[in-house]
């Protein structure tokens, strides 16, 4: 990490730190102590932050970041030692909403070989509710399933 990177970093925990109310500027205001008491971490920690000596270690990330109302993921990201890429939101992973994943899917996930897809999927279907009748395009009610909420 830069020197750089470590004075915005430590910059920006300042700001959340004021505005939550911890009094960081006065020698005796008690903030720095009161946040390393409140998250449970050193104050040494706090202070080679504040003092732009070090970068906090993850587990002083995690305990503070709840305190100042910010993700772990955030604390991790504006550090520099990940980027969003390397650590997407888990919305960002999902599937679009009107997306319904088939009994093959699953299978698919589970892992089960090719040759035991027909099994698996005979088997998960007894304990599916039965579909509306019929067959939609040639294909089997076992064939189109997908799986419900």
């Amino acid at each position: 990490m830069t020197t750089r990177g470590l004075d915005e970093f430590a910059g920006w925990v300042e700001g959340l730190m004021r505005e939550r109310g911890y009094d960081i500027d006065s020698p005796r205001g008690g903030g720095k102590s009161r946040i390393a008491d409140e998250a449970g971490v050193h104050r040494a920690a706090v202070t080679r932050l504040l003092q732009r000596q070090s970068m906090p270690d993850l587990e002083t990330m995690r305990r503070i970041a709840p305190l100042l109302g910010v993700s772990v993921r955030d604390m991790l990201i504006r550090s520099g030692r990940v980027t969003p890429e390397e650590l997407p939101l888990a919305a960002d992973l999902l599937p679009p909403n009107d997306w319904q994943p088939s009994l093959e899917d699953f299978a698919r996930w589970l892992g089960v070989p090719d040759e035991r897809l027909g099994v698996f999927i005979k088997v998960v279907n007894q304990f599916l509710e039965p579909e509306d009748e019929g067959v939609e395009g040639g294909e089997t009610t076992e064939a189109r399933r997908t799986a419900r909420d």
